[in-house]
């Protein structure tokens, strides 16, 4: 059994439990050696002694590790320690695709393609490396914090030329994104995983899976025969050309499907341009309900095959032969083909329903009491169960409840204690902790973490940015918290509550005090895209060439293609000096000046 504190092979220091599955654990771990932290994949203790799972452990790591992609998780290390065999892999923050649905109901179109976009990217290196993942399903995915997408567990992967791995017979993966072929024993091929995408696609845009049940057997069959529900009427906001995709990825025959994850890929690349706009709705060359490995094929009419056999045509008189159309043929051969399928859906249905009905009544396991599993982790609660008999639905639900702590299992449906017939279907659901969060100081904390923890009790987090007086004091410090628009006492599901960073947005620098020089200010609004005017002014208190003014104020805002002048010093003109000319006039005039004076003077005496 792995404890926290445990070394695993002397160097992966074993932090705590981050995931519970049918086959192997996952745990927070710390490398010592390169320093850092890791995920580590620990495969079931009471699955270790059992060949064909250890083989098949390996194999995913294995196929994963020659795996090289963005959007696949990286393989670190792979070995055995002291009979626990492990996995070591990144450690990816963030959370499911299937947590991010549940959180969320409904993606957006954009957001649902670009997560789409991303998956096949890295689907597609898989396939181009020959392998399959087969269990592609949101609670196989992981989106990060910034939006990457990561695809994990390629626990039954298919290295398609390891045929002695092959398990044609065996259906593999989550029923609620079995491809049809697979459901009719049929095996896998790249085209299983695009129907799982297809239904994955689906149900980030309805909010809800297509095809539900309450048994395993009936979600199978629905795959196997109900037509694809349309994701516009779960979604108005979806355009027709991204419901074709959906269409065309679950289509029911293969051969309707795309050839491959690349063309999937191209096709969401250009779904949403305008010259998709007026698209019509998809219309498949193949029958659906007919998806064998044969094409279609045409029969010649009856009176053909008769006159090519004779030699001579028939007359209508002597023999009487009703044509057969080719599409009432075709009509004829589906519904034998539907006959037979029937069938064999039959043999599997009457299969399962001995294992967990017939064979239990004859045994005298009639009924049993579901037992109380509340408190329990995850994989203790489901081991339980299982020891009594019991079906356990892989998707573990979540409530809220202040009764149990955080990540334990709180109820079972049915409930404990209630009378149920051995074999039957058990739901886990884990518990969320209280719904009413009390307000803590989130101040000076890191505002991604906060709204992530927020965000688990659906609580709306708005992030706003908040002046501060000296922006230096906070160089560095983008995302911690400042202030926050609720201080004390509870918030509930569906509140909101604002964060505050400071704000950080460069401004105008002081091109006076700082003695900035107008080349200088010429590249500053080149880069930061700003409107320059300079204008000069004549005067002799400045240095020339100095700046000594500017219209828009140090560290105001900054606004794309604003307009900014600046005011230069230019030196003033001098006065040029008399010449002797000058003053020679400048006599003369005085001259005249004085005469004219005398003349006053006289003319007043007189």
């Amino acid at each position: 059994m792995i404890v926290k504190g445990q070394k695993i092979n002397d160097r992966y220091e074993v932090r705590k439990l981050i995931g519970e599955g049918g086959m192997a654990n996952v745990y927070l771990g710390y490398d010592t050696i390169l320093e850092r932290d890791v995920a580590i994949k620990v495969l079931r203790g009471d699955l270790a002694d059992d060949e064909k799972f250890v083989r098949r452990f390996r194999r995913e790591a294995q196929s994963a590790s020659l795996l090289n992609h963005p959007n696949i998780v990286q393989i670190y290390d792979v070995g055995e320690d002291d009979g626990n065999f492990y996995i070591v892999m990144e450690f990816i923050k963030g959370q499911t695709l299937k947590q991010l649905i549940k959180k969320r109901g409904k993606l957006s179109v954009p957001e649902t393609i670009d997560i789409m976009s991303q998956l096949t990217d890295g689907l597609a290196h898989a396939h181009d490396s020959y392998i399959i993942h087969r269990d592609i399903k949101p609670q196989n995915i992981m989106i990060l914090d910034d939006g990457m997408v990561k695809i994990t567990d390629f626990g039954i992967a298919m290295a398609i030329n390891a045929s002695d791995l092959t398990q044609t017979n065996s259906v593999m993966g989550s029923v609620h994104y079995l491809p049809p072929e697979q459901a009719s024993g049929k095996g896998s091929t790249i085209k299983s995983d695009i129907y799982s995408l297809g239904i994955m696609m689906y149900e980030m845009l309805a909010g809800v899976m297509p095809f539900r049940g309450e048994t395993a057997v009936e979600i199978a069959m629905k795959h196997l025969k109900n037509p694809m529900p349309s994701v516009i009427k779960a979604n108005e906001t979806v355009p027709q050309s991204v419901e074709n995709i959906v269409l065309k990825a679950t289509a029911k025959n293969p051969k309707n499907r795309y050839n491959n994850v690349r063309e999937l890929y191209d096709d969401l690349k250009t779904c949403q341009d305008k010259s998709r706009a007026n698209e019509e709705r998809i219309v498949f060359k193949y029958p659906e309900n007919e998806y064998d490995s044969e094409d279609t094929k045409v029969v010649k009419s009856i009176k053909d095959d008769v006159k090519a056999k004779t030699g001579t045509a028939v007359k209508s008189k002597e023999v009487d032969v009703k044509e057969i159309e080719e599409d009432e043929y075709k009509d004829k051969k589906i519904s034998k083909f539907t006959k037979v399928l029937i069938a064999l859906v039959g043999v599997m249905v009457f299969a399962l329903f001995a294992v967990f009905i017939i064979f239990p009544a004859i045994g005298g396991n009639s009924d049993v009491t579901i037992p109380d599993v509340s408190g329990l982790s995850v994989g203790d609660a489901r081991k339980k169960l299982e020891e009594k008999g019991f079906t356990v639905a892989e998707d573990v639900e979540e409530d809220y409840t202040d009764k149990i702590e955080k990540g334990l299992i709180s109820k079972t449906k049915p409930k404990a204690g209630e009378k149920v017939k051995s074999g039957a279907r058990v739901i886990m659901y884990k518990s969320l902790g209280s719904k009413d969060l009390k307000v803590a100081d989130y101040t000076g904390k890191d505002v991604d973490e906060v709204r992530k923890e927020l965000e688990k009790h659906n609580i709306n987090v708005n992030i706003e940015k908040k002046d501060v007086e000296n922006k230096k004091d906070y160089e560095g410090k983008e995302k911690q918290i400042i202030d926050q628009s609720i201080k004390e006492g509870t918030i509930t599901d569906g509140d909101t509550i604002i964060l505050y960073v400071p704000n950080l947005d460069k401004g105008y620098p002081d091109f006076v005090k700082e003695g900035w020089s107008v080349k200088e200010v010429q590249t500053f609004c080149q880069e930061n895209s700003i409107n320059l005017t300079v204008e000069y002014e004549e005067t002799n208190d400045y240095k020339e060439g100095t700046i000594i003014s500017q219209s828009r104020a140090a560290d105001s805002k900054m606004i794309t293609n604003a307009n900014l002048t600046i005011k230069v010093a230019k030196k003033k003109k001098e006065e040029p000096a008399p010449t002797p000319e000058d003053n020679s006039t400048n006599s003369t005039n005085n001259t005249n000046s004085t005469d004219s004076n005398t003349t006053d003077q006289a003319s007043s005496t007189n």
